[in-house]
């Protein structure tokens, strides 16, 4: 048994089953590239075969990236296994993760299998699996309210026909600490060709215990796998935090006994880069990343932490990548430096012609504001004219009235499959007027079920990222628009929605794990 942690992160497939926060091509590889710089040991890439998208998404991942293992999600049919095989195939390192439910509740309702049949399909997808690919994980979905002795056998079968890596997740966050702590101990103990496999848990947030549970996984269980998201993003409730339980790990290591390879210096930039992707604003008083994770405002508190940080602090802001010096270039900084920068901040464009887009849109900004934060770099980044992938909409130019007693008026040139058209409307207000005025020539009919503005960094001068969250047709989408002016946000954020919406989805429905 090693007293390392292999750290799994799942954000670009379990994390995107979060409504309306699917990904472009582009924005998972930049994610996958900064994971790749905190040193996560695998990156659960997607679920190939899902989709031509996402099978080339994680096509793309696979052949971009070298130091962490890749991998794709499979059922446990032919299918989903050959197609994942195939998206991973110039992987330097790849993982066929492969699952079937193993719960009563799972089995009779959904799958409409026997035990048996259920037995069989688990032990012809494995080997299925281990002879398309070297590192294959099994998983058992909704194992935590699953049979403990069916549980076990269809465990030992994965094993023997060849699975490295055991997954045992609470698929519907029902796990409290000791109870999915002792469960993991259990199989682990029952199971008679365990010691040849590690165990991984795999945790959801419904009652707000993924973390902990997680945790007790391995000090209790002996799990040696952590499934986790940046951010806790995930489905419904959301998944173990990686942030969370990396630093949970490192800062009480006289407890665990144990290591985890991640360079935590490299935190606090990939959840704002996953925030600022998909829309899913960090809460304030989220551990590790929120803003006021390190904020004392008691005069007590204050005081201590004058006189000794570690009077009020368990671990220092630096190390999980918070840094005191935020402001970084100016309109006088060059090329060569910006470059820099987007290295430091590991979100380097994957061209130069990607490059020079940046840079002119970072010269453009840097002569409207005086002061460029990382902040402001990172949502610059996510602007889709800087990438390869050309929205169906996007904006041009907006002029707009708006007067104390009259009906405030938008005049807005938007681009539509590259052709530019002129609309306008009125509205209750300069953004309402906007947002109307795209409506009104798009006629997509979409319901707005949320807007959100947030500012980039803390002062007047601040971009305002603006989220957008639309509904059509059984669908849920985000968009995101960053801009010095929070009504040219807006409506940069509506059409990046709207984008997304006119891209037909081809996805088919995974259980999940």
């Amino acid at each position: 048994m090693t007293d390392k942690i292999i750290i799994f992160d799942t954000t670009l497939r379990d994390g995107e089953q979060s409504p309306g926060a699917s990904m472009t091509r582009d924005e998972k590889i930049r994610i996958a590239r900064q994971l790749e710089r905190l040193k996560v040991d695998v990156i659960e890439a997607g679920f190939a075969a899902s989709s031509n998208g996402d099978f080339e998404c994680v096509q793309a991942i696979a052949n971009t990236i070298k130091d962490s293992a890749i991998c794709s999600l499979a059922r446990a049919n032919e299918r989903d296994i050959a197609r994942a095989a195939e998206a991973l195939k110039n992987a330097a390192n790849g993982r066929i993760h492969t699952f079937i439910a193993t719960s009563p509740l799972h089995m009779e309702k959904k799958l409409r299998m026997s035990p048996e049949q259920v037995l069989e399909q688990a032990r012809v997808s494995v080997r299925q699996a281990r002879s398309l690919c070297a590192d294959v994980e099994f998983s058992a979905e909704d194992a935590f309210r699953s049979e403990m002795d069916f549980l076990c056998r269809v465990v030992e079968v994965a094993i023997s026909e060849g699975a490295r890596t055991i997954n045992l997740p609470d698929t519907v966050g029902y796990g409290i600490p000791e109870l999915y702590g002792n469960f993991v101990k259990t199989v682990r103990e029952r199971v008679p060709n365990s010691d040849t496999a590690i165990f991984s848990v795999h945790c959801h947030n419904a009652l707000g215990m993924a973390v902990a549970n997680s945790l007790a996984g391995v000090k209790i269980g002996g799990a040696r796998q952590i499934e986790c998201t940046i951010n806790g993003l995930g489905e419904r409730a959301g998944n173990c935090s990686l942030e969370e339980a990396v630093m949970a790990i490192k800062t009480r290591r006289d407890y665990f006994g144990l290591d985890v390879g991640i360079d935590t210096q490299h935190i606090v930039a990939a959840s704002r880069m996953v925030s600022q992707i998909t829309g899913f604003v960090v809460q304030p008083n989220k551990a590790v990343v929120g803003a006021n994770a390190f904020a004392h405002t008691s005069g007590i508190h204050q005081d201590g932490v004058l006189k000794a940080r570690d009077t009020y602090e368990i671990m220092r802001a630096e190390d999980v990548g918070w840094s005191a010096n935020k402001i970084v270039l100016g309109k006088l900084s060059g090329r060569n430096a910006f470059k820099q920068r987007l290295q430091d901040l590991g979100i380097m464009p994957e061209s130069e012609a990607e490059l020079n887009a940046a840079f002119a849109r970072f010269k453009d900004l840097a002569d409207r504001k005086s002061e460029i934060f990382d902040e402001d770099i990172i949502a610059l980044l996510g602007d889709g004219s800087v990438t390869t992938e050309k929205e169906h909409f996007g904006f041009v130019s907006m002029k707009q009235h708006s007067e104390t007693g009259e009906m405030p008026q938008a005049e807005l040139v938007i681009s539509v499959d590259g052709q530019e058209v002129k609309t306008s409307s009125t509205g209750n207000g300069p953004v309402d007027a906007s947002l109307k005025a795209i409506e009104a020539h798009v006629k997509s009919g979409a319901e707005m079920v949320l807007y959100s503005v947030n500012a980039i960094s803390g002062n007047t001068e601040s971009q305002g990222e603006v989220t957008v969250r639309l509904q059509s047709g059984g669908r849920v989408v985000n968009g995101v628009g960053a801009d010095p002016d929070i009504v040219v946000a807006s409506a940069k954020a509506y059409l990046s929605a709207l984008s997304k919406l006119h891209c037909p989805e081809e996805r088919v429905a995974a259980q999940g794990v």
